[in-house]
C-alpha cells in the first residue's frame, strides 16, 4: 500500500515563510487609488473624454511600474501629470498654428482634465521654498564652500534639512536654485 513520506520540519516552515510574503502587494498612492475610482465613474457614465485620459495615465503608471523605477508616491505620479501638460501646451500651440480648432478643443479638454488631477497632490508653497533655498544659500556662504546648485541642493535635500522629506518636486526646487544663483 501506499506510505507517506514525513516531511522535515524546514521544509513546511519555508513554504509558510514564502507564502506569507509573496502576498504583501505594495501600497497604491492615494491619487493613482482615486484615479482608478475615477475611471470607474467614468465608465458608468460613458464620459469619453475621462475616461480616455484616465486610461492614458494609468496605462504610463503601469508601464513605469515594470521598470527599475516604479512611480510609487503621489509626486512620482505629479511629475508624471507635469510631462504630459507640458506636452499638451505644445500640442495646443501646435494646433493653433495649423489651424486646427477640432483637436485643439480635445487637447484643452485633456488639458484641464490632467491639471485637475495634478492640483489634489499637495506640495510646498512656492514661498517656503523660496526662503528654504535663500537659508541654504547663506549657510553655504557661511562654510566657505563653493555656492553652485549642486551643493545648495544637497544641503536642502540631506538628512536635517530644510526640505528633508517634505513634498517637493525637486525640479522646481532647482529652478529656483539657478534663479537665486544668477
Amino acid at each position: 500500500m501506499f506510505k507517506p513520506i514525513p516531511r522535515k520540519p524546514t521544509q513546511c516552515l519555508r513554504r509558510v515563510f514564502l507564502r506569507s510574503n509573496s502576498t504583501a502587494a505594495p501600497s497604491t498612492p492615494p491619487l493613482l487609488a482615486r484615479m482608478r475610482t475615477d475611471l470607474k465613474t467614468a465608465m458608468k457614465a460613458k464620459d469619453t473624454a475621462r475616461l480616455n485620459v484616465l486610461r492614458s495615465i494609468i496605462s504610463q503608471i503601469n508601464q513605469q511600474s515594470k521598470t527599475a523605477q516604479p512611480l510609487t508616491t503621489d509626486l512620482h505620479i505629479l511629475t508624471l501629470l507635469r510631462k504630459q501638460s507640458s506636452s499638451l501646451h505644445t500640442a495646443l500651440d501646435q494646433y493653433a498654428s495649423a489651424g486646427r480648432d477640432d483637436l485643439r478643443a480635445s487637447a484643452a479638454a485633456e488639458l484641464a482634465l490632467i491639471d485637475e488631477y495634478a492640483g489634489h497632490v499637495e506640495t510646498v508653497g512656492a514661498e517656503e521654498v523660496e526662503k528654504a533655498v535663500k537659508e541654504a544659500v547663506e549657510s553655504v556662504r557661511e562654510k566657505g564652500g563653493s555656492v553652485n546648485v549642486g551643493t545648495v541642493l544637497k544641503s536642502l535635500f540631506e538628512e536635517g534639512g530644510a526640505l528633508e522629506g517634505k513634498p517637493v518636486v525637486r525640479g522646481e526646487v532647482a529652478k529656483v536654485v539657478k534663479e537665486l544663483l544668477k
